[in-house]
């Protein structure tokens, strides 16, 4: 199926019934007064989180969601039937802003939860909530309140604990399918990765992470240049980035750290835009720092292409250059050298933080 990360819906509320107007009628009670019922309250609408999703392509074909309408009140005081709740499934990861108004409504991140988008209308008032002592045969009701309308953007941030970044062709889906059972396209030219894919990393029992594979980035990224400005924001959810390096790029002149400078100038023009962004979810809570500054190590791959005498001092000059302080590893993504310990070093990473999270919420 095609990946879908945006879609537009119409929503619409069920509207309220009117209420009745009615008077008692029986053998023997003459002037029984009224007893028209009040109209049934409208369907509201709720957007649910469902694990298994992973694309909002089924709003490419229905875009317009309607809750059902309450029906009128009616004699001897009945109440008309509520209108039934409309429940639309969305993917976890899912942000939902008012696409008129563009405020953000919320987001789902947890399999199960629901959003109240659109309040069903009130039902009317039938004719016996108008009676009094002055006013014994009341004629009045009100007719039932229209549901609330409205347009919904919908935009989907995968969730995942690491996010994989890097210019084209260095090596990203490759690691992916080396440490996890994702099986996202591989080949010897750039842009094979044309959509976000997802692959869990398995170190032990009940020990597991979840890695995100976006397209490959290049200059001007996050103004809308190559393919990968429009998934940056399926990055703004992971706790640890792994900036993959094409240690031997096919073109001589090629320099490694240029390449790097330049993504870390699309990760901070993204995060000027995007600010801050709220994390919620079982094990992330809080507000996360921006991509430019969201905990980043810096993924030496190809060294297999390298001459063996040449690595260390290859890395080392590129290492200089950068004046890079944070973890480094050196791997070769299809050998498969080096991944089991870059696997293993951020699990454990991944546990203190949600070690870190647990103790935020205790207090």
């Amino acid at each position: 199926m095609k990946f879908v990360d945006e879609a537009t819906i119409r929503i619409v509320a069920g509207a309220g019934g009117n209420g009745a107007l009615s008077f008692r009628r029986e053998k023997f009670i003459p002037r029984g007064g009224p007893d028209g019922g009040d109209g049934g309250h409208g369907g509201s609408v709720y957007l649910v989180g469902q694990e298994g999703l992973n694309t909002l392509a089924d709003f490419r074909h229905t875009r317009v969601f309607r809750a059902e309408n309450g029906t009128k009140g009616g004699g001897s005081n009945c109440t008309g039937k509520t209108g039934k709740d409309l429940y639309i499934q969305v993917p976890l990861g899912t942000r939902v802003t008012d696409a008129e108004a563009e405020e953000l409504i919320g987001e789902i991140t947890r399999h199960g939860e629901s959003l109240l988008v659109a309040h069903g209308g009130k039902g009317g008032l039938g004719n016996t909530r108008f009676k009094s002592s002055t006013n014994r045969t009341p004629r009045r009701t009100t007719p039932g309140k229209p549901g609330e309308q409205r347009a919904l953007a919908l935009e989907l941030q995968v969730l995942a604990d690491v996010g994989l970044l890097g210019m084209p062709n260095a090596g990203k889906s490759t690691f992916l399918r080396a440490v996890s059972d994702a099986r996202p396209k591989v080949a010897d030219y750039p842009f094979t990765t044309l959509h976000p894919h997802l692959g869990v990393v398995r170190v032990g029992e009940h020990r597991s992470f979840v890695v995100a594979d976006i397209p490959g980035l290049i200059e001007g990224a996050s103004e809308g240049a190559g393919l990968g400005h429009q998934f940056l924001r399926h990055l703004s959810r992971t706790r640890i980035l792994l900036h993959l390096v094409d240690m031997a790029p096919l073109e001589p002149d090629a320099d490694p750290a240029a390449g790097i400078k330049a993504i870390e100038a699309e990760l901070k023009k993204f995060s000027d835009v995007q600010g801050h962004t709220s994390v919620a979810g079982d094990r992330k809570s809080g507000a996360t720092p921006p991509l430019a500054k969201r905990e980043r190590w810096l993924v030496l791959n190809k060294i297999d292409l390298l001459p063996e005498t040449e690595r260390e001092e290859i890395a080392g000059r590129l290492l200089r250059k950068l004046k890079w302080k944070r973890p480094v590893y050196r791997i070769s993504a299809i050998r498969g050298e080096g991944c089991r310990e870059l696997t293993l070093d951020l699990m454990r990473r991944l546990e203190q933080l949600n070690k870190k999270t647990a103790k935020h919420d205790e207090q």
